[in-house]
């Protein structure tokens, strides 16, 4: 592996770490500008995806319709508090070719309830695509295709 490969993948790795330390500490401010002005981010279930079949939990089409989604969350939505914890595997580069990078993450998500126990929340894997700006990466679109047959409540925050 080239010292090119080893660089592209340890900033993917970063990348995944510091997005998901955002919405570990719930800095959902921040969520968006991790994303292009036009940038993608979908939640949907493996089968769906398997299938070709478009429904999707969430699909946010612009950082617009995120920041919308961080208003509701941090300003409208009420619920029982509980902590979020990702786990990620180590990025895999699938495809650089041009500008965009194509990247694919395991993920694993659990929630703690203050004075619970903790659960899993969701697992699946995060393929992504990700383009330079002003030489930083960011997702051009993240989609985020879970193996979990139930989501337990429902999805408030993002995974």
């Amino acid at each position: 592996m080239s010292l090119e490969t080893l660089l592209l993948h340890h900033e993917v790795d970063q990348l995944n770490a510091a997005y998901v330390a955002a919405l570990d500490e719930k800095r959902f401010e921040d969520w968006p500008e991790f994303f292009v002005a036009d940038g993608l981010y979908t939640v949907q279930a493996r089968e769906n995806f398997d299938r070709g079949l478009p429904l999707a939990l969430m699909a946010l089409e612009s950082k617009g319709m995120m920041k919308d989604r961080v208003y509701g969350i941090t300003q409208t939505i009420y619920h029982a508090p509980y902590y979020m914890r990702h786990v990620v595997s180590p990025a895999r580069v699938t495809d650089h070719q041009g500008s965009v990078i194509r990247a694919q993450v395991n993920y694993a998500v659990f929630r703690t309830r203050p004075g619970g126990v903790s659960e899993v929340y969701n697992v699946g894997r995060y393929i992504d695509e990700l383009v330079r700006v002003d030489g930083r990466l960011k997702f051009q679109a993240r989609l985020c295709v879970y193996d979990s047959e139930m989501v337990l409540n429902s999805l408030i925050y993002p995974v």
